[in-house]
């Protein structure tokens, strides 16, 4: 077992001070390419966001690599629950303008109907219980918002 240095423990320190300047920025900037490129996890699914007043839609697009099932072509039932925690994980961020990233407590999703392999689409919406926990809802759908392939149900701790 090793001891901290000095420097880890500032870059440690920096990295959260880091968070709280990424949302700024991004909001400031209407811009949340910034705020997703520092998650690598958002690069590799191409996932990207667009905010339109207080609703923030979030795409996932078609993308040979996220394919789960080559036979309908479907996409991966992981990468669609993974797109769809990341949005609400970007959405507290942004709404709440988080110091730190929230941390996942529960994540219960329900698969409606395959996802196809075209562009998808996600909506959050968050209900606050309390000061250190979240609940946020969330629709995933592909051509019509009415006929959902997703919803899902996510708990997370804040501050």
């Amino acid at each position: 077992m090793t001891d901290l240095t000095t420097e880890q423990i500032n870059a440690s320190s920096s990295e959260i001070m880091d968070v709280r300047n990424v949302v700024k920025r991004a909001i400031e900037l209407n811009d949340y390419s910034y705020l997703l490129a520092k998650v690598p996890y958002s690069q590799f699914i191409g996932m990207s966001v667009e905010r339109f007043g207080d609703e923030m839609v979030f795409k996932l697009p078609a993308k040979d690599d996220n394919i789960g099932n080559p036979i309908l072509p479907a996409i991966h039932g992981g990468v669609i629950a993974g797109f769809m925690e990341m949005s609400a994980i970007v959405q507290l961020m942004v709404f709440m303008q988080a110091k730190k990233v929230p941390k996942i407590v529960d994540f219960s999703i329900d698969y409606l109907r395959a996802g196809l392999h075209q562009d998808t689409f996600a909506e959050c919406k968050i209900t606050r219980q309390g000061r250190r926990v979240a609940n946020v809802s969330i629709n995933c759908w592909q051509t019509n918002r009415k006929q959902l392939i997703a919803t899902a149900r996510a708990h997370f701790l804040i501050e």
